[in-house]
This record gives structure tokens, sequence and C-alpha cells, in this order.
């Protein structure tokens, strides 16, 4: 399955790369790391990667990329709001909206985000990078109606919108499911509380990323950071 927000897979993580200056070897944690592009890519970079995610199906198709690019990942079935790593990485990224930003229908908006950040810096070594990427608010609130609101289809107060369509390995497939838009003050507030530095903000949507601002009407943004060494 390919569409234009997965055509771009070598650039992304070229840019990944850069962003986060990593050198030779170095482990890296994919949250949410979905049908594994980006984890396979970093593994023929040569690096050492985890990828986890909640979903069996996405991972059996990673396993089947891996094995094609002929390299090794370690691919873990887990809730990234639970995960707890048996050691510590040199670098971490969450990408294009796998975990970060994605509820379940009964999860609490306001908790399930902050443990994925909890649990991805008690992952992380001191200094280590982060880069995440969320959807945009900003974007979102442009584009909503009223009926949206009174039809609690958009919740201005916690900023989440219930979806009832997903992109899976065989297609799209109807399911019920919440996603939680993002500004970046109030997401470095949680960086911060987490244990990360902010670097960096930039426009991120899949596909468009870059040193740049963010463009107002795009689906998401970057955000560039780095543990906080104590």
């Amino acid at each position: 399955m390919e569409n234009k927000f997965t055509r771009n897979t070598v650039a992304e993580v070229d840019f990944v790369l850069e962003a986060l200056k990593l050198p030779p070897f170095s482990s890296i944690l994919d949250v949410g790391c979905g049908t594994g592009r980006h984890s396979v890519e970093f593994a023929r970079r040569g690096f050492r990667v985890t990828g986890i995610d909640i979903s069996a199906q996405m991972l059996a198709e990673a396993e089947k990329a891996g094995k094609r690019a002929n390299v090794i990942v370690e691919w873990v079935d887990a809730d990234a709001t639970q995960f707890k790593a048996a050691r510590m990485f040199d670098a971490a990224v969450c990408l294009c909206e796998g975990a970060f930003g994605l509820l379940g229908l009964d999860d609490d908006p306001s908790e399930h985000d902050v443990k994925i950040l909890q649990n991805i810096a008690a992952a992380l070594k001191p200094g280590a990078g982060f880069i995440l990427t969320t959807l945009n608010g900003f974007g979102k609130v442009r584009q909503i109606k009223q009926d949206d609101v009174e039809n609690n289809r958009f919740d201005l107060v916690t900023m989440v919108e219930v979806i009832n369509e997903v992109d899976v390995p065989e297609g799209k497939r109807k399911v019920a499911l919440k996603q939680k838009f993002y500004t970046p003050p109030e997401l470095i507030l949680l960086l911060h509380d987490a244990g990360f530095h902010v670097r960096h903000v930039w426009g991120g949507t899949a596909g468009e990323w870059g040193r740049r601002k963010i463009n107002l009407d795009e689906i998401e943004f970057m955000i560039v950071t780095k543990k906080v060494e104590r």
C-alpha cells in the first residue's frame, strides 16, 4: 500500500538523520512504526532499530518489509502508553501519528499522549534526540464548522476528532477512533514536563519535511527535541 504520504521514505529518513546527527550504528526506537517504512530504511543505513506498534497486522507487514530488504529490525507488539524499554536508546522517532495523537474511543485525551512521551523519555539516554510529528491544530480549526462541534465530531475543548475510516495494510477500513490535534505551545509544555528540551519546531507534513515555518493549513508539524541531561 502506498499513497502520497508514504512515497518519500528515503528523503524523510535522510532529513531525520541529518537533524539528529546520529553516529553510525546508533540505536533508534521507532514508536508507532506501522508497516515499518522508516524502521526498515534506518536499518538499511546500518542503524540498530526497534519498532513498536499496537497493531499485530501492521507489524506482520513490517516484518515482511524487513525480510524483503534483508535487514534486521526488532519488532515489538506493544501499546506505546504501556511500553517499557528493556534498554536505553540513542534516539527515538514517533512519526505520522502511528501512536501519538491516535486514540481509542475510551482513551483519555489528556493522559494518552502524556504517557507515550514519558515512556519515550524513559527509554532514551540523556541527551538523546527525539523527533515527533503530530497533527496541526491550526489547520484543523480553520477547517471545522460549528455543525462538527454540535454533532460531537470535533471537541474544541480537547481538540479531538472522531474518525470512522483508517488506513490498514489491505486498504481503508471503517473503524471508530479518535485523533488529537495540537498547537506548538501546548506540545512544547508537554515535552518539557516529560523531560525534553525543544530545539526546533518546523513544518512537518509527510513528504514535505524541511527546516521551515509551519504552514497554517498543512496536516502536521514537527518538533525536534532532546532528552534533558540531568
